[in-house]
């Protein structure tokens, strides 16, 4: 079993399916559902085999790294062209686990504990 996201004009994820797996090897299937709904479409997987990570609803298609990814969360956050994961400018303090909670603070581009 195999995932595929549909892409509107924009390269933005508009639905995800589960499809066919392309090991069975009688269509080429992401041309196939892509014909079928008149839209682009592109393989995606759960564990990241496929385009870096897994697409979601309103996630971005960028065929220059044959990735997805999600919208930038803030404006301060940098894309990491390896993972094409956001990531913030600063890091996350150390001692962050189940009992301490820290959110983003793109005002003062840090993270602040939640008490």
């Amino acid at each position: 079993m195999a995932h595929y996201a549909f892409l509107n004009e924009n390269n933005i994820v508009t639905e995800v399916i589960v499809g066919k797996d392309e090991t069975d090897t009688t269509h080429d299937w992401e041309q196939f559902y892509g014909n079928l709904r008149g839209q682009t479409c592109k393989r995606t997987s759960y564990n990241n085999n496929y385009r870096k990570n897994y697409a979601a609803l309103g996630d971005t298609f960028d065929a220059g790294r044959d990735a997805f990814y999600r919208p930038q969360p803030y404006p301060s956050w940098v894309l990491n062209e390896t993972t094409c994961v956001w990531e913030p400018p600063v890091a996350k303090p150390s001692d962050a686990s189940f009992t301490k909670h820290y959110t983003w603070n793109e005002d003062t581009t840090s993270w602040t504990e939640v008490t």
